[in-house]
């Protein structure tokens, strides 16, 4: 496959920037509160699409260990999120929830539900809201988590807010906050790279899968990177 040149740094910042100034007209309460809602159903499942959970135990079922559970649960969403198709299948269950485009949605979806299981596996209860506000920490990929971080956008790492004693009702559609701007910017330039591959008829529209596919590795990676496994073994896996 042809690749693509790398887009000029004042075409991304500028597409970023638009992204960030029109998040505060198009967001506010009702996006923020919709994007929580879809990280609780991507989680939870509904209809034909299964739990976090059930996922997560059906491949630890199959493989009878944590590690090559993990490495299942992440090789299955990376293919998901490579083929348009299927995501777009998933992403109609929750598309209206959100107001995304379904393919967008789908993709945010099977990230969560993909980062949810991992936890499951590592021993976290992800029914906890502590736990569910980490792993959605981790949406961001490990580069933006830190630099959220850093710049204090965000209070602390996924690890620290999985295990706080105390439960910060609000700390969640704050996280849910920052990862939605974060995705309208991504989306706003992987839109642009979309539109400039199509324009390429030999790349065609597999530009947008390739994105995906890295986008969830990166999520997954994330994760593995911010929470410690808390049981290395696994003798009853529900």
């Amino acid at each position: 496959m042809p690749k693509i040149g790398p887009i000029p740094d004042n075409v991304v910042n500028y597409v970023t920037e638009l992204a960030w100034n029109k998040l505060p007209q198009i967001a506010a309460p009702r996006l923020t509160s919709a994007m929580v809602r879809l990280i609780d159903v991507s989680i939870d499942g509904m209809g034909k699409f299964p739990s976090a959970k059930q996922s997560a135990t059906r491949a630890l079922t199959r493989k009878h260990d944590v590690g090559k559970a993990v490495d299942s649960v992440v090789r299955t969403h990376v293919a998901i999120a490579a083929a348009g198709g299927v995501v777009t299948n998933i992403g109609g269950i929750v598309s209206a929830i959100v107001g995304t485009p379904v393919n967008a949605t789908g993709v945010i979806s099977i990230q969560i539900h993909m980062v949810a299981g991992i936890a499951h596996l590592y021993g976290y209860d992800i029914d906890d809201p502590r736990v569910r506000t980490a792993v959605s920490m981790c949406l961001l990929g490990d580069r933006e988590l830190e630099r959220q971080i850093a710049a204090q956008e965000l209070p602390t790492t996924p690890l620290t807010v999985a295990t706080s004693p105390i439960h910060d009702p609000e700390l969640l559609g704050q996280v849910a906050d920052r990862v939605l701007g974060h995705i309208l910017a991504e989306s706003a330039g992987k839109g642009l790279v979309t539109t400039l591959g199509r324009r390429t008829p030999i790349i065609g529209g597999g530009v947008g899968g390739v994105a995906d596919f890295l986008d969830t590795m990166v999520v997954s990676r994330c994760l593995k990177k911010n929470l410690v496994p808390r049981r290395p073994l696994v003798i009853n896996p529900t």
